[in-house]
């Protein structure tokens, strides 16, 4: 079979109408592209850019913070791909950075398979580059909302592309400080991972205002001002995203401290304000894997 049309057939791509400009909210600022600012990304436009540097002056740490997710979610995903988990669904991917999730564990395990999920029309511009997997792994991207599960977990992209008999890893990586409590982020959560198999996994992350309490108050009204919806949590309310299931060594953690390397160490330095000093503070964050049983 030509290799060509063998990796057109294992990936699959929403397909819908072009959007113009001002459907891609071009005009106002978004959660995802902020982040691909913080990352040193290019996808990002002056309404977002704008708010990224409001929200700097009010806590410096975002960037240290994004790339210390942005590792987090590496290391997790390939020590998940080590012990055998080989399906990955990653709700709120955001702009694609390389390495991209499917990147990460296709390397490993070329089989691997990679459902990506955002509720951003931008990133469906962009689900090229997070389509570009292995020839024996598959990828596909969805566009749904996680406060709507089920548009998630009944899509044919999930449906087609991963197997429910089988693990799965569940990744909320810097998504859930955006689900406010009025949108009941527990019992999201719950839903979706009552949906997996036994033996899968959640990888949950967020920011949390512990180590900078009143920045982060800072923080958070500045969002609100410009529009945003954001909550960040103490470790007890991030903790209670794990109900059920049997936590990973070290358990909840600061994201930096999950089973450290070296390359995490020189991604959430590089180009840091201050290098060396990603500090507990400058992070905010707390993040872990838990296995469902």
């Amino acid at each position: 079979m030509d290799g060509n049309n063998e990796r057109q057939r294992r990936t699959t791509r929403t397909r819908r109408p072009p959007r113009d400009v001002r459907d891609l909210g071009l005009d106002r600022h978004h959660s995802a592209r902020i982040y691909d600012y913080y990352l040193g990304g290019k996808t990002n436009f002056p309404p977002d850019r704008e708010v990224a540097e409001k929200l700097l002056a009010a806590f410096p740490g975002f960037r240290n913070a994004a790339r210390a997710n942005r590792a987090f979610m590496h290391r997790a995903a390939r020590y998940l791909a080590r012990i055998g988990v080989h399906q990955f669904l990653d709700i709120g991917t955001g702009i694609p950075t390389s390495p991209n999730l499917h990147e990460v564990v296709q390397s490993l395990v070329p089989q691997a398979r990679v459902v990506y999920a955002d509720n951003d029309p931008i990133v469906l511009t962009h689900a090229r580059a997070l389509l570009t997997g292995s020839a024996e792994g598959r990828t596909a991207y969805v566009e749904a909302d996680i406060t709507d599960p089920d548009s998630i977990l009944d899509s044919a992209q999930v449906r087609e592309t991963l197997d429910f008999d089988r693990p799965i890893a569940l990744c909320l990586v810097g998504l859930m400080h955006y689900i406010t409590d009025e949108r009941d982020p527990y019992g999201i959560v719950r839903h979706l991972v009552e949906a997996l198999p036994p033996e899968s996994y959640l990888v949950l992350s967020q920011c949390t205002p512990d180590f900078a309490p009143e920045e982060w108050e800072e923080a958070m009204v500045v969002y609100k001002q410009d529009g945003g919806s954001a909550q960040v949590r103490s470790r007890e309310e991030i903790t209670r995203f794990f109900d059920g299931l049997e936590l990973i060594e070290p358990g909840i953690e600061v994201p930096h401290r999950w089973h450290p390397d070296q390359d995490t160490d020189q991604l959430v330095h590089l180009r840091s304000d201050n290098p060396g000093d990603t500090t507990d503070t400058l992070v905010s964050m707390w993040a872990g894997v838990a296995l469902k049983h």
